[in-house]
């Protein structure tokens, strides 16, 4: 797994699951909003067989834990740099009824890195604009993000977004960049996931806007829950 974007970020989490079907719930308070599920994927030969510690997952979980309201289960899979594989997983994720899945590593140009071949085997629609932004915000910190191949497609109900690899390069490109007051100076990818995930579908995420506000249309926001 090779991330062109960034240097390696802080050690977060503990150990993590291979794969099967362990599932991480994040407890509901109240009843106001939308349960959703959600896939996490990491890829890597040498975490999948336990050379090093796996960072994606943790990473992943503990920024969408604090990004989203919605009471989540959690999907995670730690699987090697092997595109059959990957594509397997997408498609098992999606038919459990994960309407979002975010696969972290092997989207680099090296021989290994087939995230993004395997990602768009199971595509049913692409979308552009997630890769286009996440190298742009990534561009704000070091010239190879221009290596990066991420992308991001739909299946069936379920969007399927590729990320780096770095623990520091997932914060920034679903959070994007903010200046010292917290104001933000580029929007990351994750204000557009909401909506998106509405417009194919899903259930309605509600995001904790100290974090990442979501961007809808006026004619697109529901009421809070009573």
């Amino acid at each position: 797994m090779s991330d062109p974007l960034s240097a390696a970020g802080p050690s977060q989490g503990a150990n993590t699951p291979s794969g099967g079907s362990a599932t991480h719930a994040v407890a509901s308070v109240g009843a106001k909003f939308d349960a959703i599920k959600i896939g996490i994927v990491s890829i890597s030969d040498r975490a999948s067989t336990g050379v090093y510690e796996d960072k994606g997952l943790p990473a992943l979980q503990d920024w969408l834990t604090r990004a989203l309201k919605n009471p989540i289960t959690f999907e995670p899979r730690l699987i090697p740099d092997e595109q059959a594989r990957i594509s397997a997983t997408l498609i098992e994720l999606v038919d459990a009824g994960c309407s979002l899945v975010l696969t972290t590593g092997g989207t680099g140009p090296a021989l290994r890195d087939v995230t993004p071949e395997a990602t768009l085997a199971v595509a049913h629609k692409e979308m552009p604009g997630f890769g286009e932004q996440m190298r742009q915000i990534s561009l704000k910190f070091v010239p190879t993000a221009i290596l990066s191949r991420q992308v991001a497609v739909i299946r069936d109900k379920s969007l399927i977004i590729n990320l780096p690899g770095q623990p520091k390069s997932i914060q920034e490109t679903l959070e994007g960049l903010k200046d010292a007051e917290g104001k933000s100076i580029v929007a990351g990818i994750f204000a557009a996931v909401p909506y998106c995930v509405d417009l194919i579908g899903g259930p309605y995420m509600e995001t904790n806007d100290a974090v990442c506000k979501a961007f809808r249309p006026k004619s697109a926001i529901r009421p809070p829950k009573a």
